[in-house]
């Protein structure tokens, strides 16, 4: 089986999360999903295949040499909720021409080269896209693929000499939970790395830290016709919280760095709303003086409309990596050589979101991320240049071999 047959398959699972189940994994698709490639990973050859209750996966390739570290390489096999993650229907465009794609022409839905101009960069090259309806799930299933083909390349090529090498793949990544019931301890390496990044030469060892919220804002509903000094709108209120925080300080106005407040959702009536965020900054001091103005914002409106009109749910989903990756740097130039030796370019720079990564080097386990290949995660206008997924499982095999 291709790399490239192998993530198409991999995509006809269904393997959205999903926050609101509070279940471990949250969506019954991705165990499904977690049993396939268990009995994947048996069948090529790999030792110690283990899956939990939780849908955790780990696995080992023996050493073939003493005297080498042990390196995980670790994905996840959720797709982000942003997008629905059902049904998908890959095409695979031949000899990528430059123009733009019609990806359902019945739904007049096209991939606008003045859009996304970075596809450009991918001219001459076969390209994996959607149907326009639904995400493609090569976040993180191309780095699934990248990791389960280079481990069955080294099974069937023994004179590679490497050492002791281990894969796990996690649940809920994209929902902030794939690190929650991963064993550090259990998994046993002396450091790993997420293929969990986009572009081909993407190679990132810092990141945003991270916060879940969740605005609940209770009113008093009454007639309209008698609300004279007794309705209190609570949806007008949820618009008054989303106009205070800073305009200027979202997605769509950040780049490189800066951090953000991004409303995913806002669900409400007259008597109640929640609205639900992501907060996101580079630098610790200034996320932590994010997650109190969102305090400072509900106090204010409680002084204003009452005690109890705003209640305010922060969580804490992970943390910048830099300060446990930065002692072990070799880590990084290990990826960079094997990149350079490649004839990749390696393009270090901040992940404007996070990894597992993030996570497991705080619990000891350093561990950069390396690019998967795909381009427009989250979006019906995702792709996946070929070229750059097999590049990866490329990389995966360098280092092991230069380790």
């Amino acid at each position: 089986m291709t790399i490239t047959e192998r993530f198409l398959r991999y995509v006809s699972f269904h393997t959205t999360s999903d926050e609101t189940t509070r279940t471990t994994p949250s969506t019954p698709g991705q165990m499904e999903f977690a049993k396939y490639l268990a009995d994947e990973l048996k069948q090529i050859g790999l030792q110690e295949v283990s899956l939990d209750q939780n849908g955790y996966i780990m696995a080992t390739l023996p050493a073939t040499v003493e005297g080498k570290p042990t390196i995980g390489f670790i994905a996840h096999m959720d797709t982000a909720p942003d997008a629905s993650g059902k049904d998908i229907k890959p095409r695979i465009v031949k000899n990528y021409d430059g123009k733009d794609i019609v990806l359902n022409e019945k739904q007049g839905i096209v991939l606008e080269t003045n859009k996304y101009p970075e596809i450009l960069h991918y001219v001459g090259q076969d390209i994996i896209v959607t149907d326009g309806t639904t995400l493609l799930g090569a976040d993180d299933k191309s780095g699934v693929a990248s990791i389960v083909s280079a481990m069955e390349y080294l099974v069937q090529h023994p004179e590679i000499k490497h050492g002791k090498i281990r894969v796990g793949f996690t649940p809920d990544e994209e929902i902030g939970e794939g690190a929650d019931h991963f064993d550090v301890k259990q998994f046993g390496c002396d450091f790993a790395y997420t293929m969990d990044g986009g572009a081909i030469g993407e190679l990132e060892y810092e990141n945003f830290n991270a916060a879940g919220c969740k605005i609940k804002i209770h009113g008093v509903n009454v007639h309209p016709g008698y609300g004279f000094k007794k309705m209190k709108n609570s949806l007008l209120l949820a618009n008054q919280f989303a106009d205070t925080l800073p305009a200027s300080e979202t997605p769509a106005l950040t780049k490189g760095y800066e951090g953000f407040f991004h409303l995913i959702g806002m669900q409400g009536t007259v008597e109640e709303t929640t609205l639900s965020y992501i907060i996101r900054d580079h630098d610790r001091q200034k996320f932590e003086a994010r997650k109190q103005l969102v305090q400072t914002i509900a106090d204010g409106m409680n002084r204003q409309y009452g005690e109890g009109t705003v209640e305010v749910e922060l969580r804490d989903q992970y943390y910048n990596m830099r300060e446990k990756v930065e002692p072990v740097m070799h880590i990084v130039t290990l990826v960079e050589e094997s990149m350079h030796e490649l004839g990749i370019t390696p393009k270090v720079q901040p992940i404007r979101g996070g990894t597992d990564g993030a996570r497991l080097s705080f619990e000891g386990l350093p561990c950069p991320n390396i690019f998967a290949g795909g381009e427009n995660f989250h979006s019906r206008f995702e792709y996946l240049p070929i070229p750059s997924l097999e590049a990866a499982m490329q990389v995966i095999l360098k280092i092991v071999e230069k380790a």
